[in-house]
């Protein structure tokens, strides 16, 4: 357990994800941001100097030798992210990773038993389980407010267009990105959608491609699930919808129905009859489908609840809100999807 009253914070990776941690760190009076790495020197430098004299390192290596450094966290493209945990967990440091946790099954599992033998935490940046709205449904569905469950849809549907995936030769790539509008921006909603059904996915049989963009992964991508409680389920993710949608989370039970607008209920209907029509428990909000978009591009309130959460974790000796165990299921069911679409089967979990 450490008693220090602040803790000190180094990044990995200078990016715009970085920007989004920084937020989270300052928000945080229990924290403290002193050191930053990227190989990049001039963005490591610029960015060690916005975030208020930080000490800047060009080899992750050695800022992990910094005795200041307590929590690292994890900023690099998604399928850097296994050799920085681990090389962190070697060194004593505790982890807080960008999503997804990693790309490739093994190398997560590697990220897990490195943290566990390093006796460090691992905890992993998905917001959308943050949000009061979120945390309410999940907890009704928990308290089988909505009866037996019959249906889970994500709708995901982003724009981004070639110009983005030109801005970074990693994106868009298989060996660095690790998927495309799934595994990079829908992993968000995939991860809400399997954790407010509180169920694992038993199967899936998806279509993928990329219809628009010169990308070697998908930009739009269709699956069907089926949980492993019965219920069935949906998961539309796209780069390709324009101007793109606000993300969109339907849940179906016997006894009613929550509908999500990004991480708002914005319907809840509700019967207490056994085979009764359910009412809505207020009146169903109007959505600006446009303000909501824009907002999806701000910096993530959920930064400052998980880097907080995760100081407390280290303090308290207690696993972080979101384990690496929970990161892995939605990584997990993202590549089965890529399986089926790539072999035209169902896939089995």
């Amino acid at each position: 357990m450490n008693d220090k009253e602040k803790l000190g914070w180094g990044l990995i990776g200078c990016g715009m994800s970085a920007t989004f941690f920084r937020g989270g760190i300052e928000a945080c009076e229990e924290a403290s941001l002193v050191a930053v790495a990227d190989a990049i020197e001039d963005r490591a430098d610029a960015f060690a100097e916005e975030s208020g004299g930080a000490k800047a390192y060009y080899d992750y290596e050695k800022m992990l030798r910094d005795p200041n450094v307590d929590i690292v966290g994890i900023c690099t493209p998604s399928g850097m992210h296994a050799d920085a945990v681990v090389a962190c967990a070697q060194a004593g440091k505790h982890v807080l990773c960008e999503k997804p946790l990693d790309i490739k099954p093994d190398r997560i599992a590697r990220m897990i038993e490195a943290c566990k033998t390093g006796g460090v935490k691992l905890g992993a940046i998905l917001q959308s389980r943050t949000h009061p709205d979120t945390m309410k449904a999940r907890k009704a569905i928990e308290n089988g407010e909505l009866g037996q469950m019959v249906l889970g849809d994500a709708f995901l549907k982003n724009f981004r267009d070639q110009a983005y995936y030109d801005s970074a030769g990693w994106r868009g790539t298989w060996e660095a990105d690790g998927g495309g509008a799934l595994m990079n921006q829908g992993i968000h909603g995939v991860d809400l959608l399997i954790w407010l059904m509180n169920d694992d996915v038993e199967s899936v049989f998806a279509r993928a491609d990329h219809l628009l963009r010169d990308i070697e992964v998908e930009d739009t991508c269709v699956a069907t699930l089926k949980f492993k409680g019965g219920a069935y389920g949906t998961i539309i993710g796209t780069t390709t919808c324009n101007p793109g949608e606000p993300s969109r989370t339907e849940l179906h039970g016997k006894s009613g129905t929550i509908i999500i607008y990004g991480t708002e209920i914005v319907r809840w209907a509700v019967t207490d009859e056994e085979d009764g029509r359910a009412k809505d428990l207020f009146e169903r909000k109007q959505i600006d489908a446009a303000g909501m978009v824009a907002d999806a591009a701000k910096p993530a309130a959920g930064h400052d609840v998980l880097v907080a959460d995760m100081v407390q974790a280290v303090k308290e000796d207690r696993d972080p809100y979101v384990t690496g165990e929970d990161a892995c299921k939605s990584v997990e069911l993202i590549l089965a999807i890529y399986e089926s679409a790539r072999t035209g089967k169902e896939v089995t979990l």
